[in-house]
């Protein structure tokens, strides 16, 4: 394969489906005769698993919003250069559960910082580096966080306040109406099957 490989990364909420369906985004497009690479954030490279452990870790001491920052990106630097870069230019196709909306999101609308910081840290850490099309999920914060708690296996984000996660999917709402050509909403709160089908629709019609 000559061409150059495509990114896509899928974004929401908590419980918002985005590891299950990342893999129908990945059988669609090996259907079509493309090289594939699945990851996710924050990890995807050894290194960044290794800070994304540190990332969701019950530290008695907390992680501030800056620290929980820092750490993603750090992270997010180590994935692009060990992982997503590499792939793209050999011509393969990238598909990632969460990026860098994930930032302006969670540390942005609900820790609080600064999206003008964020966007220092973003600049500085993937250059000109955007995907090329973002599939945002889009659920009810109430129905997200009682489908992380069916799930199990929590983590400090599957448990934080509804208010928190209503901030969340705001910023991703908002992100998305900002670019409407890199983005697609679909509503996750469908069966699983109805979600496929609606993003199959767009990767149709997209890519």
């Amino acid at each position: 394969m000559t061409s150059p490989g495509r990114f896509i990364v899928l974004e929401g909420g908590e419980g918002a489906g985005k590891s299950t369906h990342a893999h129908a985004v990945q059988a669609w497009l090996e259907s079509k005769g493309r090289q594939t690479q699945l990851t996710r954030e924050p990890g995807g490279s050894p290194l960044a698993e290794a800070i994304r452990g540190v990332v969701l870790g019950d530290w008695h001491e907390g992680i501030d919003p800056t620290t929980e920052a820092l750490l993603i990106f750090a992270a997010r630097a180590a994935h692009v250069r060990a992982t997503i870069r590499p792939a793209l230019q050999a011509g393969t196709d990238v598909i990632c559960d969460r990026f860098v909306d994930a930032s302006y999101a969670y540390q942005g609308a609900g820790r609080g910082l600064s999206k003008d910081w964020l966007a220092e840290l973003e600049s500085h850490v993937l250059g000109d580096l955007k995907p090329d099309l973002v599939i945002l999920l889009d659920v009810d914060p109430q129905l997200g966080m009682q489908r992380a708690k069916a799930r199990g296996d929590l983590n400090r984000f599957d448990t934080e306040a509804l208010a928190f996660m209503h901030r969340v999917r705001a910023a991703y709402l908002q992100r998305a109406l900002a670019d409407p050509k890199r983005y697609a909403v679909i509503d996750g709160s469908e069966p699983k099957d109805v979600v496929s089908q609606s993003i199959i629709r767009v990767l149709e019609q997209r890519l």
